[in-house]
């Protein structure tokens, strides 16, 4: 007897799906799953035969029956227990213990001995890829339901066990159950805790006005900043409160970034409303940071996409993971490639550096006298290349702050009332792109330009134009100052935020001054 249903499973970050066909047939007793499963599948023989077993089934071992799972495409990796339920349904199906029909009809899950479903990951991009493909029904656990009811378009039925699910599509009545039918998922609607945006604040930072205003001006247009000083003047708290700053994620913003964290395992089923914030130790390896693996996951500037990468003392990352950073900054994406294929990751990030003036730290401080040697300080700043240095737009100085300005609370500004003035800036821009999709695709993951940021030189000719005076004020210092043509455009971009910012449509002298002011100082990066 042949039973055939439909499964998926995350590759990467894309879709694969996955048709279980199981076949019972005479013979001494076997069970072979096929179609490159690794150990988690081949171990699934045992979770389902004890999963149908304690749900009141006939197992898969009782009689001499050969059991054959396929699971095709046979030269993709299967990986992971999110096959569990299909193999379990598609067996009690071809053994005759129910009928159903499978079709547009997808089953994930893991099963637990008893015939408990336990979360999965990458639910959400597997719901979407099968509203896309036509499927109308989804079979999953109550803990991934919430995430997968994001989807419209297409019906989520979550399950304690294994028991409902059979007692659903068969129809019929079982024992111990209160009642045979699954009740339908309601869709999940988004909502953003006011007390979380402002969980760290602008007014709890004391001094440092010139690097607030960089961090303002940051998250207005999404431009990658890098802040250096001596240890202890704040540079971390400056990174922290970014997030309180940023505007919350669009609905199609937070299905793209839910997906991503859910297909990486760290969701936890939640649904994540705000710009994520990612912070990994310097220590970090190549591989962890930039995504791969024999076969490749994301990586820390991919679970960043649409938020925040912050890199505390930045000099002190590996240099291949610092040089690694080239392409996703330029492209906002990353590509693993691989032998047999590759794999391209969103990573559209504002990058946040951090770093002290020398090893020591000492650079900066009164009271202190660097020990660091000429050879020592070279080589420390050498780790910023200068291809990494021009993607980079802003560059800021946070001094040492005075003692009397610890206990200075005047004119202290709340996140509230400067994240009032990002999101108006960036709803000028919104505005502004809103007719022309100025955005760079990856794959599945495309959307409009909307920051300043990701103006290409096209746009600038259109949206950021400069008057005779400003050009000749823009290209004497780009000659005084070598700037790459990179440099050159990036200075705009961010005198077109400064302009935002100020509510004016076109580029002033103050504006493109400002940003001319963040570029940093030779010797000082």
């Amino acid at each position: 007897m042949l039973a055939k249903v439909h499964s998926a499973q995350i590759v990467g970050l894309e879709t694969c799906p996955v048709d279980v066909e199981v076949d019972v047939g005479r013979g001494l007793h076997s069970f072979s799953i096929v179609g490159l499963p690794d150990k988690a599948v081949e171990e699934a023989k045992d979770r389902i035969n004890a999963a149908i077993k304690n749900s009141g089934f006939v197992p898969p071992q009782k009689g001499n029956k050969k059991i054959t799972v396929s699971l095709a495409p046979a030269d993709v990796k299967k990986e992971g227990p999110i096959f569990d339920l299909a193999i379990a349904l598609a067996n009690l199906a071809a053994t005759n213990e129910i009928s159903f029909n499978s079709r547009g009809r997808l089953f994930l899950g893991e099963l637990s001995l008893s015939g408990e479903l336990r979360g999965v990951r990458g639910v959400l991009s597997i719901v979407e890829h099968a509203a896309r493909s036509g499927f109308e029904e989804v079979f999953l656990p109550e803990t991934n339901a919430r995430e997968a009811a994001l989807v419209r378009g297409i019906k989520i039925f979550p399950a304690k066990n294994l028991r409902m699910i059979v007692a659903h599509l068969s129809d019929r009545k079982i024992e111990g159950l209160p009642g045979t039918m699954l009740v339908e998922q309601p869709p999940t609607e988004i909502s953003v805790p006011p007390e979380v945006l402002e969980s760290i604040n602008f007014s709890d930072i004391r001094g440092q006005e010139s690097a607030k205003r960089a961090i303002e001006i940051a998250a207005a247009g999404a431009h990658h900043i890098a802040m250096s000083g001596p240890p202890g003047t704040g540079k971390t708290m400056l990174a922290k409160s970014l997030p309180g700053i940023l505007p919350p994620l669009s609905f199609s913003e937070t299905i793209e970034v839910t997906s991503i964290h859910s297909a990486a395992g760290i969701s936890e089923g939640g649904i994540i409303t705000l710009p994520p914030f990612r912070s990994p130790h310097h220590t970090a390896s190549y591989v962890s940071i930039v995504g791969g693996g024999s076969w490749p996951k994301p990586g820390e500037v991919t679970l960043a996409h649409r938020g925040i990468l912050f890199l505390d003392e930045f000099p002190e990352f590996d240099r291949r993971v610092i040089e690694s950073l080239r392409q996703p900054l330029e492209e906002y994406a990353i590509t693993i490639a691989r032998a047999w294929g590759s794999h391209r990751f969103p990573a559209r990030v504002i990058l946040v550096a951090a770093m002290n003036l020398c090893p020591c730290g000492a650079t900066g401080l009164e009271k202190k006298e660097c020990v660091c040697s000429p050879g020592a300080l070279m080589r420390y700043q050498r780790k910023i290349s200068g291809p990494i240095s021009d993607r980079i737009d802003l560059w800021v100085s946070v001094p040492e702050v005075k003692y009397d300005k610890l206990s200075d609370e005047t004119s202290l500004e709340s996140s509230k009332k400067v994240r009032e003035r990002v999101v108006r800036a960036r709803d000028i821009q919104r505005a502004r792109f809103r007719t022309k999709n100025l955005g760079k695709s990856h794959g599945k993951h495309t959307s409009l330009s909307r920051t300043n940021a990701d103006m290409g030189v096209r746009e600038l000719k259109i949206h950021a134009t400069l008057g005779d005076d400003l050009r000749l004020l823009l290209n004497t210092s780009a000659e005084r100052l070598g700037f790459s043509a990179r440099v050159y455009h990036k200075i705009i971009k961010v005198a077109r935020t400064i302009a935002d910012l100020d509510g004016k449509t076109h580029i002033g002298k103050n504006h493109l001054l400002e940003a001319l002011q963040y570029r940093p100082r030779q010797g000082l990066w």
